[in-house]
Order: C-alpha cells, then sequence, then structure tokens
C-alpha cells in the first residue's frame, strides 16, 4: 500500500500533505536511494509558478544536500524538460515541483530516473519506507555536504531541444499562433520558442504571480484562449496546463481538438512517412471510441491502458511503441520525450499543419467522437464499488450499451472521487446508464456523504 505517492508522484495542498519536513525527508530519501557508486551525485529541481514552490525547492535542497548530494536549480521550468536535462545534464535524479493543473493551493513532487523516465513502483515504495525511517544515521559528514546552484542556461537549453525535433528545412513563417501558458511552467520557453521558429506570437497566461497558475487560463479553462483565437483571427490556438505536460488546442474557428484527435492526427501522418516502430496507439480507457474505429480504418490498433501516462508510456517502453498518450492532452511521443510533453506535441502538429498547408480545422477533426459522458461521485468513506447494488448497477449498464458503447468507472489515484463514464453510438441510452450507475453509486457513498458532478463531450 502507499503512502504518499499517487498516480503521478506526491500531491496534496501546500502545507497540508505537502509539508516542507515531507519535501525535507523526500529529498533525504530518494538522495540515499540513487547514491550508487563512488563519486559526486547530482540532483536537478525544476519547479511552476506557484508560491509553495519556493518553501518546497528550500526543503528539497536542504534534504539532498544533507545526505551528499550536489542539486542543479532551473527555476520554473515545464516538467518534461527536467526529464531532459535529467538526461542531459547526466544527473542521477530529476525533481519537478508541481501540482501540474491544480489550483496553486496544491503542489507535489515528481522524480524522475538518470534516464529521465518517471520512477517505477518499487523505486517508489523503497523510498516511501525511507521517508518513514530514521535517516540521522545515513547523514553526510560535515565535509561531504552537498552543494547547490542555479543553472541559467536552462532555458535555452529546452528551447533548441524543442527546436531540433522539427526537420530543419520547416518553419512556421506566416502562422499566427495564440499560446496560453496557463501562468504556469512553460511561461517563458513556450512563447519563445514558437517565436524563434518564425511565427508570429500572442501570448496569454504569461504573467505568473504565485496565485493564478491554471487560473481561468490553460489547458482545463480553455475559454480564454479560445476567445482571444477568435478575436485575433489565429490560425491555431495551444493551451498548455500548469506544469506543461498536456496541451489543447484550439482551431482556427475557436474549436477545441483534444488529445484524441492529436493523436489520430499524428499516426496518420507518421503512418503515411514510415515513422511508427509499431502498427498502433497506446492510449487509456479513457479514450473515445471514435479514435479506436478511425485507427482501425487506417490499419491501426488501439491498446488501452490504465490511466495515467505513466502506464501508457509503460506499455509503450515494453512493447516498442513511440505513440501514445491520454484525452486530456498528454501526448508522448518516445523519439523525443520519456513524459508528456505539451510543447513538443503542439510542435509536431504545427508540422503536420504546414506540410499539408490546410487550415487547422480540416487537419485536426479526423474523426467525429462518440457521445461520451463523464460524471464524478465524491465521497467521504467506506468501498462504495463493493456495494452490491453497485456491481448490480454497473453489469446492467453494460450489457444495456452492449457492443456499441464502453462504461468505466474508476477511483481516482489523487481524490476521494469514483469517475463513471460511458460513451455510445446512441447519447440518451449513454446519459440514462451513466445516471443509473451514479446513483447507484452515490447511494453507496452515503456513508460519509457523496455528491455528483458531471461533463459530457459529443
Amino acid at each position: 500500500m502507499r503512502k504518499y505517492f499517487g498516480t503521478d508522484g506526491i500531491r496534496g495542498r501546500a502545507n497540508g500533505l505537502i509539508t516542507p519536513d515531507l519535501a525535507l525527508k523526500v529529498g533525504q530519501a530518494a538522495g540515499l536511494t540513487f547514491q550508487r557508486g563512488d563519486y559526486r551525485h547530482r540532483v536537478i529541481i525544476g519547479k511552476d509558478t506557484r508560491l509553495s514552490g519556493y518553501m518546497i525547492e528550500n526543503a528539497l535542497v536542504a534534504g539532498f544536500t544533507s545526505v551528499g548530494m550536489d542539486v542543479l536549480l532551473l527555476g520554473p521550468m515545464p516538467t518534461p524538460a527536467v526529464a531532459m536535462l535529467t538526461r542531459s545534464m547526466r544527473c542521477d535524479l530529476g525533481v519537478m515541483i508541481s501540482a501540474s493543473h491544480n489550483a496553486y493551493e496544491d503542489n507535489g513532487i515528481k522524480l524522475f530516473g538518470p534516464d529521465g523516465f518517471k520512477l517505477n513502483d518499487e523505486l517508489e515504495l523503497e523510498i516511501e519506507a525511507l521517508i518513514d525511517s530514521d535517516m540521522k544515521a545515513r547523514l553526510s559528514g560535515s565535509a561531504a555536504l552537498g552543494r547547490a546552484k542555479r543553472i541559467d542556461s536552462a532555458d535555452a537549453r529546452y528551447i533548441e531541444f524543442a527546436k531540433r525535433t522539427l526537420p530543419r528545412q520547416l518553419d512556421l513563417e506566416g502562422m499566427r499562433v495564440v499560446v496560453d501558458c496557463a501562468n504556469g511552467a512553460g511561461y517563458k520557453v513556450a512563447p519563445a520558442a514558437l517565436w524563434e521558429l518564425g511565427a508570429e506570437v500572442m501570448s496569454i497566461g504569461v504573467e505568473p504571480n504565485g496565485f493564478n497558475i491554471n487560473a481561468e487560463v490553460g489547458s482545463t479553462a480553455p475559454d480564454a484562449l479560445i476567445n482571444k483565437v477568435r478575436e485575433l483571427r489565429a490560425d491555431i490556438g495551444i493551451a498548455l496546463d500548469g506544469d506543461a505536460d498536456r496541451v489543447l488546442i484550439v482551431d482556427e474557428k475557436g474549436q477545441k481538438v483534444d488529445g484524441d484527435q492529436l493523436m489520430g492526427v499524428v499516426a496518420r501522418s507518421w503512418k503515411d512517412d514510415g515513422r511508427l516502430t509499431q502498427p498502433g496507439v497506446v492510449a487509456t480507457i479513457m479514450s473515445n471510441l471514435g479514435l479506436e474505429r478511425y485507427l482501425g480504418g487506417l490499419g491501426l490498433n488501439l491498446v488501452r491502458t490504465a490511466v495515467g501516462d505513466r502506464h501508457v508510456l509503460e506499455h509503450m517502453r515494453a512493447h516498442g511503441f513511440n505513440l501514445g498518450g491520454e484525452q486530456s492532452g498528454h501526448i508522448i511521443m518516445s523519439d523525443y520525450t520519456t513524459t508528456g510533453d505539451g510543447l513538443i506535441a503542439a510542435l509536431q502538429l504545427l508540422a503536420v499543419v504546414k506540410t499539408l498547408d490546410k487550415p487547422v480545422s480540416e487537419v485536426c477533426h479526423c474523426f467525429e467522437p462518440l457521445p461520451q459522458v463523464l460524471k464524478n461521485v465524491r465521497y467521504k468513506s467506506g468501498k462504495p464499488l463493493q456495494n452490491d447494488a453497485v456491481v448490480k448497477a454497473i453489469e446492467a449498464g453494460r450489457e444495456r450499451l452492449g457492443a456499441n458503447g464502453r462504461l468505466v468507472i474508476r477511483p481516482s489515484g489523487t481524490e476521494p472521487v469514483i469517475r463513471v463514464m460511458g460513451e455510445g453510438d446512441d447519447g440518451d441510452l449513454v446519459n440514462r446508464v451513466v445516471d443509473d450507475v451514479v446513483d447507484a453509486v452515490a447511494r453507496a457513498a452515503t456513508q460519509g456523504g457523496a455528491s455528483a458532478s458531471g461533463k459530457s463531450a459529443a
């Protein structure tokens, strides 16, 4: 059983779960875990723009240096940039301080190994065991303490890396781009990379103040971007989230393009160019059935995993796929990155748009998504999914949808919420099935109280 690590590192309320004391212990535990070999060990630390990032960063520095690790500080930097720089700067460990798309009150700690990949379960459990142990006897002596210094060239390194994912002869001249950086980690590097590639760039969400990360901007709040694209008659809008590892696209008409459509576009392009290492794409159980049918028409498979880009990446690595992602916009292109990268995904889409010389709306709406409904049931205690009435409601719902639909029920990995997702050719039937399951789950959760909220997608 995990005590600290969730589906994507350690995440929680700043000075709630995520305290300086915990960050200190994480630094010490992770530092001890990755000190393998007789040489000076180094860890690289990036963060997003939350106010609590200062507190957590300093506590991590104290933890790492206390066990003899040298620390390289990047300042605000996208999560994928931390992963890339961990490898390129030959570090033993990479750390990203971020709660991704959550509000500023939350924060988190993500860890990357020397290969730039997120840690596996075994390493996370090893670190957890150390966090709860007495590490005092393993602290370094006075002469062996670590040092810390700022790396001023990090922005330029990542920008150059991002640009090199495009062919040298391809640029973005003539394209009017609006980029929304969510007042987060990508607020400097994303506009700069697009501008250096020749695009006319208009930026929003680039004035972080410690409190406004993801606040009515970014990939989870796209209305600001949609309005700006329409106002400026831009060719495309690009919205990142707080740590810039996911992306949402808005076409020239102001229509949203999610991760499923992006995977479809890139899969088709890479198949035509002979770049797919396997005849298919890896996605999660939440990806729309429309994507699966579209890829099938191209002779490609859609392989589904549990929710979380980490699960997608694990399957990609194990089975040799080089394209995968999530409907939410975590797109993983393993030819370039070891984790989701919103900027790289946007650049690969722009490359297709430039090559085809067509509007984004024509390129990106490659299939008609099936009606999909997602509702959340919040609960305080108990295990609602083990209730007999809930089990029967789920079985009945799946039988009603049959082969022309899907019903996915799962507990959130980051909060006490049961997520109920249904999709199928008959939108009315999908709504009724989801409502029935939500009602059953809510009744089963009344011991601690429950509330339901939801959304639907055409």
